[in-house]
């Protein structure tokens, strides 16, 4: 893909790095003061709340609030719609949350959050919180810096980003929802791998915090990349990616953007459970 396909969709951020895509089609990210930010389709940007924490993850629930991983507080927060913040987890009574970096809602709207841990102590681990927050310890079997995360189109397994695996796993959820023997997807040797988004094809699509690129990854595993930005100008550590319908839309951590291109593909819709 060549960088003059990708176009500015939102402008004024906080080194956003979280970025999704709400039921109602409107496009939120995070801000590194703790800011959710809420953009309309002409690119306006409306700040509906800070946290005063430092945000990575962002996504949604179907009545339209935000899950935060909130790395400056150590937990997941809550943003409603209308913008009152509150504290959704603080992970579980025996492993309090540390890092948590990404999170994904099955259909019964239960959330996998990723807390990816010190880096190089191989110490990450998943959480699910159960609707209403009951929090516990659902996989350590992830631990090389678990990061951004999706759930399969089955809702069968969840998908994973080890950024210090440079890898994604694979996950399977058993029919009592416990966790699974994690399966190698895809090799990233040489980047250091964070956000994911899935097509309704299967194909993936990973951000990069290092260096400054875009993978597709196809069904079959085979890895090419989609983007790549060696002077970070246009893609400025494209951390977190979302589709939105047949576009997919980038976050700029470096910088102060969300940038969007053509896929090629559409994206899986995100779930978005009633809670």
């Amino acid at each position: 893909m060549r960088l003059d396909a990708f176009d500015t969709l939102a402008n004024g951020l906080d080194h956003p790095e979280g970025v999704t895509v709400g039921r109602d089609g409107r496009v939120y990210a995070g801000g590194e003061a703790g800011q959710v930010y809420r953009i309309a389709d002409d690119g306006t940007v409306e700040e509906l709340a800070t946290t005063g924490g430092f945000l990575y993850g962002v996504t949604l629930d179907g009545g339209g609030n935000v899950y935060a991983c909130d790395f400056g507080n150590a937990a997941l927060m809550r943003i409603s719609a209308s913008g009152e913040v509150s504290t959704y987890s603080t992970g579980a009574p025996e492993r309090p949350m540390r890092v948590p970096n990404f999170a994904a809602f099955d259909d019964a709207g239960n959330l996998y959050v990723t807390d990816s841990g010190e880096w190089a102590a191989d110490d990450g681990l998943v959480y699910r919180i159960a609707a209403g927050g009951e929090t516990t310890v659902w996989s350590e079997a992830v631990p090389r810096f678990p990061n951004g995360c999706c759930l399969t189109a089955d809702g069968d397994a969840l998908f994973v980003v080890e950024s210090r695996g440079r890898a994604v796993v694979r996950v399977p959820i058993a029919e009592d929802g416990s966790a699974g023997i994690p399966q190698s997807v895809a090799d990233l040797t040489g980047s250091q791998p964070d956000g994911i988004a899935l097509a309704l094809d299967g194909t993936m699509f990973v951000g990069c915090y290092r260096p400054d690129r875009i993978f597709k990854i196809a069904p079959d595993g085979a890895v090419e990349v989609f983007a790549e930005d060696p002077d970070g100008v246009v893609l400025n550590q494209p951390a977190n990616v979302v589709f939105l319908e047949d576009r997919i839309v980038v976050s700029s951590l470096g910088g102060w953007s969300l940038m969007a291109a053509p896929a090629g593909v559409r994206g899986l819709p995100l779930r978005y459970p009633p809670l």
